[in-house]
């Protein structure tokens, strides 16, 4: 029997993109984020307007899309109640943000210059996505507090194991991307992680317990 719930999130599954941008000063920002999705050569990013990364890409017009493996669920993880504004939004700091100038030291990843753009890849990510931004179309309903970004994929860096041998497409076995799902990171259909996400935003937990 189907019912209505009135579902207040919608994040259904959707893989983690690590979106590295620059800041004014020329410095890296690093941010999570699961509203992507790609078609052809272009994919689309949702993203909130109050957050760094949205600042950085309307003035820069470049991004890395940087794709997680479920194993590197920690390292996202340690990222992800931080923001590279320095003046915290109030609603934010509710749910546990703080600000954080260097988040590729926080989560113990590695800047790798990109070819095409100023924004480093991460380079733990086997699947890196250099990028420029196409155009920037408002969302949210009446208040408009999101931006909706197109951008344009230049060149994709993949790790040479995660490809199907003599060919240029990745094995899908193979490749196990991290997947949030309603606030939680799975990995290969398993729960991989706690989530301070889903502490942040005071969302149920029902998960299975896991071994150790």
């Amino acid at each position: 029997m189907h019912v209505v719930p009135g579902l207040k999130v919608l994040y259904f599954g959707t893989p983690v993109v690590l979106i590295s941008s620059r800041n004014p000063d020329g410095t890296a920002n690093l941010a999570p984020m699961s509203s992507a999705w790609w078609l052809n050569q272009s994919c689309l990013l949702g993203l909130g307007n109050s957050g760094q990364t949205t600042a950085n890409l309307l003035r820069e017009r470049e991004c890395v899309l940087n794709l997680p493996s479920a194993s590197m669920v920690d390292a996202v993880d340690r990222i992800a109640l931080t923001t590279g504004r320095p003046d915290v939004p109030e609603h934010k700091i509710t749910k546990g943000y703080r600000y954080e100038p260097d988040k590729f030291a926080l989560g113990g990843l590695t800047e790798q210059a990109a070819d095409l753009v100023r924004a480093p890849r991460v380079a733990q990510c086997p699947i890196q996505l250099e990028c420029r931004v196409v155009a920037a179309h408002p969302f949210g309903g009446p208040d408009g507090d999101c931006t909706a970004f197109e951008v344009e994929v230049l060149r994709t860096h993949v790790e040479e194991s995660l490809l199907i041998p003599g060919t240029p497409y990745v094995d899908p076995i193979g490749w196990d991307p991290l997947v949030m799902k309603f606030c939680e990171f799975f990995g290969g259909g398993e729960n991989v992680h706690p989530s301070r996400l889903a502490d942040g935003w005071n969302m149920p937990h029902r998960l299975a317990p896991t071994g150790g």
